[in-house]
């Protein structure tokens, strides 16, 4: 569903709206995590729900990411729809077992008798000097791991559409927000972070990549803060008279192959962003995908964008180097454009 609605979201605003209409029309949906109730959830995801639904539908918990992620999976097997929020993707390491072990391999190994209808909801990026603990994306981990959806919308609108999907999906599902785009005060606010939201509920499917900006001579592949760079560098571009395409894939599970695939033998040049580690991630997987299924498409190398196999720095400077920005992806669209 599109729209042309003017009603301008933040991030975090569209998502607790979306769990909110959810709760209002399933009494099944409950959230519970680690300052999610009168806190409102420290990126604010979960804004104003305890006052609607109160402490039975909101549970604070304590700080044990092992136990209140093991009862969101209990509860989801017993029929409850719990949508549990992980505060910083970087705590997966202390739950992984309840993530991997459980929720994203009992419906396979009950012979498909159980259905664990879990959204869990974890901050992601870096940008704003968090460190090495506070930091990463983390795509790559959890799209590598079969069992479990995984999602990462880069807009108000598909943040508050794609959770919608998301409660709904009785499949476990990873949903991935992105600290910058969730229009925090406290926060340096972006405009990328504020966008039209529908008030009505309406859904995004999970699995389909979205255009962007159509272009004719590279694609441009990515995700979240990285599609906003890629807008960003494409108008630059288009300066020197290079039209570039930019595909937000909104998605690393299902990925839409299509959609890429359509676009690679359109404009014959391909480069991959992303705000993960570069080996073994999602610029490597979208890379052997154009390879392996229209390399005679392709008229120049495939160029990759990521972070350096390093721990998130501190330094500002440090960190801003690290990540890609506007001006990283333009030099390699024009460097690819020369070859």
């Amino acid at each position: 569903m599109e729209t042309t609605a003017k009603r301008m979201l933040t991030g975090n605003k569209a998502m607790a709206e979306a769990i909110a209409q959810e709760m209002e029309r399933d009494p099944r949906v409950f959230v519970m995590g680690e300052d999610v109730g009168k806190y409102g959830g420290i990126f604010g995801s979960t804004e104003g729900l305890l006052k609607k639904f109160g402490p039975s539908r909101v549970l604070d918990t304590p700080i044990s990411e092992t136990a209140f992620i093991g009862a969101a999976i209990g509860a989801a097997a017993e029929g409850m729809r719990p949508v549990v929020e992980l505060m910083f993707v970087d705590f997966f390491g202390v739950c992984m077992d309840q993530i991997y072990n459980h929720m994203a391999k009992i419906h396979y190994m009950s012979g498909g008798n159980v259905d664990l209808p879990i959204v869990l909801m974890t901050a992601v990026g870096g940008g704003y000097s968090d460190a090495a603990q506070h930091s990463q994306t983390l795509y790559a981990t959890f799209a590598h791991l079969p069992g479990m959806k995984v999602v990462a919308p880069s807009t108000p609108y598909d943040l508050k559409g794609m959770m919608i999907s998301a409660i709904r999906d009785d499949n476990p599902v990873v949903f991935m927000f992105h600290k910058s785009l969730q229009g925090l005060g406290w926060m340096d606010q972006i405009d990328a972070s504020i966008g039209p939201v529908p008030e009505e509920s309406y859904t995004v499917p999970l699995g389909k990549a979205k255009v962007m900006r159509e272009g004719r001579d590279v694609t441009i592949v990515a995700l979240q803060m990285m599609t906003h760079y890629a807008l960003e560098a494409a108008k630059r571009l288009e300066q020197e008279g290079i039209d570039a395409e930019v595909i937000d894939l909104r998605s690393l599970v299902p990925l839409d192959k299509e959609t890429i695939l359509q676009s690679v033998k359109k404009t014959h040049r391909l480069v991959v962003v992303d705000e993960d580690y570069r080996s073994y991630g999602m610029t490597a997987e979208v890379a052997a995908l154009a390879a392996e299924e229209a390399m005679y498409e392709l008229e120049a190398p495939i160029r990759r964008l990521a972070v350096p196999d390093v721990p998130i720095p501190y330094s500002r400077p440090l960190e801003q180097f690290i990540i890609p920005g506007p001006q990283a992806i333009y030099d390699t669209v024009v460097q690819l454009m020369q070859e």
